[in-house]
């Protein structure tokens, strides 16, 4: 069941993440009402993600490109006890940019 990220811990979340993140196989969808539902990356290596407060964005890197989501109002996580499946990043326009991991993401509980 995904559970939702306190906006505190946005920061050294992400931050915690790219340190053992290494370089993992995702998938991007976004999807919202005036765009639809469309796949924008399509199993490519990322390379690490972070959150900076002061700009209100989070930074997904991703081989050859940067995914930006603009004033995230919430973020979900999915995660198993084989690790990180997911992440739903939802804008302040209600668009949803949902990360899938092609393998779980295992973060030792200090995240």
């Amino acid at each position: 069941m995904a559970q939702a990220l306190d906006k505190a811990r946005w920061e050294t979340y992400f931050d915690h993440m790219t340190r053992i993140l290494g370089t993992q196989l995702v998938e991007i969808e976004v999807a919202g009402l005036g765009i639809g539902d469309q796949i924008e990356t399509d199993w490519v290596p990322m390379t690490g993600i972070t959150y900076d407060p002061k700009d209100d964005i989070v930074e997904i890197a991703l081989e050859g490109v940067d995914h930006i989501v603009h004033h995230p109002a919430e973020i979900l996580v999915e995660e198993s006890t084989a690790g990180i499946a997911w992440l739903a990043l939802t804008d302040a326009s209600g668009n949803r940019q949902i990360i899938r991991f092609r393998a779980p993401l295992a973060l030792p509980r200090s995240a």
